[in-house]
């Protein structure tokens, strides 16, 4: 059902400092293993969560660029809730809001039909778009 908490995203609470300091460190160690290491999630402007913790189930929700999830904080608290009915047996996947700087560091895999190659922000879509058209055309 659309609206449903599924699952709380957990984690520590970290300065902004922290968590730049441990995002650069997971960075490193995500390049050397080939693995996507870094859980960090935007609390507000002062605090992250780290979600690099064993009983953070939730950090295996992979992204995808036409999620049936969407994060939602509240009360300093993240939960992960559907935006629309989600079938038995269908992955759980959610848009993890990147920026668009760096994106060609985050090449999206998702299968989606709308997948745009990159895991960026849907409000970043579009440009990211006439980049890529205006790369290929160079």
């Amino acid at each position: 059902m659309e609206g449903t908490r599924i699952i709380e995203y957990i984690g520590e609470k970290v300065t902004k400092t922290e968590s730049d300091r441990r995002g650069l460190a997971h960075l490193e160690e995500a390049k050397n293993e080939g693995l996507g290491l870094v859980y960090l999630f935007e609390l507000n402007k002062r605090y992250d969560l780290d979600g690099n913790v064993p009983e953070n189930f939730a950090r295996h929700i992979n992204h995808s660029c036409f999620p049936n999830c969407e994060s939602q904080i509240k009360r300093g608290r993240v939960w992960i809730v559907s935006v629309r009915m989600i079938g038995v047996g269908e992955e759980l996947s959610y848009d993890y809001g990147y920026d668009l700087e760096h994106y060609e560091e985050h090449p999206c895999h998702c299968g989606s039909k709308k997948c745009i190659g990159y895991i960026v922000a849907h409000r970043h879509r579009k440009k990211l778009r006439r980049i890529l058209t205006k790369t290929r055309k160079d």
